[in-house]
């Protein structure tokens, strides 16, 4: 049963249960879905949930905190849009390292018609897991993916077509290493052969399946193409300037705010997580763009076929027990 939800700030009962709806339809690596919130009369925890980490893809949870950060964004961003302005405070406790973010909704705020926007398309978003038809993304939308990452304190830098090229080697190698990986992709088939009505994971209906590495290479468009050619996929990563737990769960918000600025514009994404989830070609990867910034998250963006939503786990599975709120 749900614990009892009540009153929190300027949320009633049903405003608390629709922004923690929000908050959970965030994507996560694998569909893990690592996150747990608790209703307190101070505000909306949010918590890791270290039972659903991945100790192989994910060995120093850096993919947890991001995933994290994009239900935080989910959450702040429902509540913004109930004129309630999401005062949000990051790893408030050393001593409680589950406790990622409290949000306290108790000041009123007139929404902002942009984060208006960006909530409408929080039930329309969904990871395209299928190859992308040759669309061109106008440069007003990427300059808006650009500055949505940017609102949220990371950086979104536009690979060139060198990058590019170089980065397909980066995604071979990288590739290459997870499928040699019996444990790997142990892990991979945990949470990819789920049963149809499974709450959890990446059932085969929404294209579960591990990509083939023609599909992932993909991603990056042909190798050698010129820069003027349209036909090539808008390839973005998101960056933060440090690596600390802040920075990933910062990162995490971007991820998500680009995610949905691209989906309101009527564009589907996908993640290219092979060059990001080795630390080696991570390391190279951050080379590749510079130095100046640790790559967080690689994004492709396009338009595809439409396939069906993965599956989310019910308030009954995401809240922890708090106590019984006062009115």
């Amino acid at each position: 049963m749900t614990p009892p939800i009540t009153s929190i700030g300027l949320l009633d009962p049903d405003q608390v249960k629709s922004v923690l709806g929000a908050a959970v339809l965030a994507p996560s690596t694998r569909n893990t879905q690592p996150w747990r919130f608790r209703c307190t009369a101070a505000g909306i925890e949010l918590h890791a949930d270290p039972d659903r980490a991945l100790p192989v893809a994910d060995a120093d949870r850096r993919e947890l905190l991001l995933s994290c950060g994009a239900a935080l964004f989910n959450l702040r961003t429902a509540i913004h849009v109930l004129g309630a302005h999401p005062a949000t405070t990051l790893l408030p406790r050393r001593d409680n390292p589950t406790l990622l973010a409290v949000v306290r909704p108790f000041a009123a705020r007139k929404p902002d018609r942009r984060l208006v926007r960006l909530a409408d398309a929080i039930p329309r978003r969904h990871t395209n897991r299928t190859p992308f038809e040759a669309a061109v993304i106008p440069d007003t939308v990427v300059a808006e993916l650009r500055h949505a990452a940017e609102a949220e304190q990371a950086w979104l830098p536009r690979l060139d077509a060198n990058q590019l090229d170089r980065s397909r080697d980066l995604v071979h190698e990288s590739h290459h290493s997870q499928m040699t990986d019996p444990a790997f992709l142990a892990e991979w088939r945990h949470w990819t052969a789920r049963p149809r009505d499974s709450r959890d994971g990446v059932p085969d209906y929404a294209a579960g399946a591990m990509p083939s590495e023609d599909w992932i290479l993909g991603a990056f468009g042909s190798p050698r193409r010129s820069l003027v050619d349209d036909s090539d996929p808008l390839v973005v990563i998101v960056g933060s300037f440090d690596d600390k737990q802040a920075d990933r769960l910062r990162a995490g918000q971007a991820m998500q705010r680009v995610l949905l600025t691209a989906a309101a514009a009527g564009f589907d994404a996908s993640f290219v997580s092979p060059p990001v989830e080795v630390p080696e070609v991570r390391a190279e990867l951050r080379t590749l763009l510079g130095g100046g910034l640790w790559p967080q998250v690689v994004l492709r963006f396009g338009r595809a076929t439409p396939v069906p939503w993965t599956p989310r786990r019910s308030l009954d599975d995401v809240l922890l027990e708090p106590s019984r709120l006062s009115a």
